[in-house]
């Protein structure tokens, strides 16, 4: 069985980590999907935790105050800013393949059906990310 000095450990530890992405993601002005979803698996990941945790944390303050404070760091600084920044890009990202598609028409090179079908795939794989962001949307809109 883990101790709860591990269990704290751990938590401030993944915390950490998540302050650091936060970091990271702040100075970043364009981010790749494996990004994107990296990141809120973490968050999710971290937010998991620390509602597991509050169960056992009322005999440890200062494990129920780093869960606060963790709460506190992914409303103010993921909610509120990099979310919506990553969800705004993605917005702008399909609505600029989607026309690049769109003007594309007549007769077709091999090479234009190749690079159609490239940015077809982007745009599959952005719609795919922005629906996952839209859930966690409506995940955080709920609580």
């Amino acid at each position: 069985m883990t101790s709860p000095d591990d269990i704290s450990k751990m938590f401030s530890s993944e915390s950490q980590n998540l302050e650091t992405l936060f970091d990271t993601l702040d100075s970043k002005t364009d981010m790749n999907i494996h990004e994107i979803v990296e990141a809120y698996y973490q968050v999710m990941n971290v937010s998991s935790m620390a509602t597991m945790l509050k169960t056992q944390a009322d005999s440890e303050p200062d494990l129920m105050d780093k869960i606060h404070q963790t709460e506190k760091l992914i409303s103010s600084r993921f909610d509120s800013v990099i979310h919506q920044k990553i969800f705004k890009k993605l917005s702008a990202t399909i609505d600029e393949l989607t026309k690049n598609l769109q003007s594309a028409s007549g007769e077709k090179t091999k090479e234009q059906t190749e690079l159609d079908a490239k940015l077809f795939e982007e745009l599959r794989q952005n719609m795919s990310t922005k629906e996952f962001v839209q859930q966690y949307e409506n995940g955080i809109s709920h609580d």
